[in-house]
């Protein structure tokens, strides 16, 4: 994927545009009256796709600039503005697709790659005749933003990158190293189908990272922060984010200087609430992307209607929860965003499908074709997925285990879709004895297998909670932002292993 040579004027006039308009409204001035790919374009570019024939088509416009500032040892390592821009044309054959992406704007280059896409069919019933009408779709906004961070000066935001790491540096004396890392971008999307449809988005990000190392000794520890989400300025006001994050992150390395091993073997696991929820991310949601299920390679493969959870697990997946960082108005093939139930009390009910899925399982998109950008085809993945509330207090589930392990935050995992075994490495965790949770622990792993570990979730918290905004889930290349969400969650078996 290169970066767009568009002008800097040009990208003076989509940030005036988002700025003075609605979402809908900017991103067709955008596209219509600065670059000229009005309807005339798009009918002669889904016309070319479909030139041999074709089951469906689409495009995807993309105009984004991406803002960055990272500070390393007291100094701004980086501070850097990209714009990347360009058209993604697809066009699906029963379970194959044709993909090619132009980064020009010009019809010239539009044309050729619409070809390179219509290479893959070779028949099909979809035509552009003259009776074909376009019908410009406003979806429901999940993330209106008066005022972008993207507007925020860029002398504010090294401002707020430097308080934040001198809070986390000043904590303490054994913090001997931070980075900060600030991120905000818009991206202007519009996406054009085969069916008629134009629909068009401005989708705002923002997520800020704080990293810091501690030492003592031979002893190194690290600590992290962070906050994200499609928010503006006015989520910067609500709190002191410098100070929340930097204490934050020094108080989590410095409190890790203190933990003791980890114990080893089978033991009751307490998942505590919103962080906790990547497992749930890796080890469920993963398995139930409609993609490894059609072909069959998933641990949930053919288990529609199947018990494959304890009756306290209901999970979601939902690109409709408000300024969410997995949050989407509708996805990259045009399908409107929702709530999709994919287990109920412990019953597999759906996958998350994208179109062509759906298209095999003989039922409806769900929201869940995604794409990294217009350079990438979409692929069925996760937007928020998270565990529902249960009824159990907390302090009621940490008082119920004689001996067993409270993980609160995790670095990440990995899972095997096949058979849904899993490993975790938990960052920051607890020791729980006698129903109190007593020293903090590192150096060991959760091993286990994701409808395995769900059978034995035996109390399930009242206080739900989605994490802080800051992950990206990786899938055959493509990174999307998603969101991850649990209350506290006991596991009465898992095994816990060294490292």
């Amino acid at each position: 994927m290169g970066t767009s040579k568009i002008s800097l004027e040009t990208e003076n006039i989509a940030r005036r545009l988002t700025k003075a308009l609605s979402g809908d409204e900017a991103v067709k001035q955008l596209f219509e009256a600065e670059m000229g790919i009005d309807q005339s374009v798009v009918r002669k570019l889904l016309s070319e796709a479909l030139r041999s024939g074709g089951d469906f088509a689409d495009l995807h416009f993309e105009y984004s600039t991406r803002n960055s500032v990272v500070m390393e040892d007291g100094i701004i390592k980086n501070s850097a503005v990209a714009v990347v821009s360009g058209v993604g044309i697809r066009v699906v054959q029963d379970d194959q697709t044709g993909y090619a992406y132009s980064e020009d704007f010009d019809l010239k280059p539009m044309m050729h790659a619409a070809r390179t896409a219509a290479s893959i069919a070779s028949s099909g019933d979809v035509s552009l005749d003259d009776a074909f009408r376009f019908n410009e779709l406003v979806p429901k906004d999940y993330y209106p933003v008066l005022e972008t961070v993207t507007e925020m000066d860029l002398v504010q935001k090294i401002e707020m990158v430097q308080r934040t790491e001198a809070v986390a540096r000043d904590y303490d004396q054994r913090i001997n190293r931070v980075t900060v890392a600030m991120m905000d971008a818009i991206n202007l999307t519009q996406v054009v189908t085969s069916e008629g449809q134009i629909m068009r988005d401005t989708r705002p990000m923002f997520r800020m990272n704080v990293h810091c190392l501690s030492q003592e000794g031979d002893n190194i520890q690290n600590g992290t922060s962070g906050i994200g989400g499609r928010v503006g300025l006015d989520y910067l006001k609500k709190a002191d984010y410098p100070l929340i994050l930097g204490e934050q992150a020094a108080s989590e390395a410095i409190l890790l200087l203190g933990a003791k091993q980890a114990p080893s073997g089978l033991m009751p696991v307490i998942l505590g609430p919103a962080q906790s929820g990547i497992l749930l991310h890796e080890a469920v949601g993963h398995p139930l992307e409609a993609d490894f299920n059609r072909k069959g390679t998933s641990a949930y493969s053919g288990r529609i209607g199947e018990k494959v959870a304890s009756d306290l697990c209901t999970i979601y997946d939902a690109g409709t929860i408000p300024h969410e960082r997995g949050a989407i108005n509708f996805d990259d093939e045009g399908v409107p965003s929702s709530e999709n139930l994919l287990i109920e009390n412990g019953v597999l009910r759906s996958y998350m499908h994208d179109r062509i899925s759906a298209r095999h399982f003989k039922t409806n998109p769900t929201g869940n074709g995604r794409r990294e950008s217009y350079a990438h085809y979409p692929l069925p993945r996760m937007t928020s997925t998270y565990l529902a509330k249960g009824n159990s207090d907390p302090e009621e589930i940490v008082g119920s285990i004689k001996k067993g392990v409270y993980c609160q935050e995790f670095s990440g995992g990995q899972v095997d879709i096949s058979n849904g075994d899993f490993v975790f490495v938990p960052t920051v965790a607890w020791l729980v004895e006698d129903g109190k949770k007593t020293v903090p622990i590192k150096n060991f792993t959760l091993i286990g297998n994701g409808p395995d570990s769900m059978s034995k979730v035996s109390m399930v918290g009242n206080d739900f909670a989605m994490s802080e905004g800051i992950w990206t889930c990786g899938k055959e290349g493509q990174n999307v932002p998603v969101g991850v969400g649990l209350p506290t969650v006991l596991v009465s078996e898992m095994t816990v292993g060294g490292m």
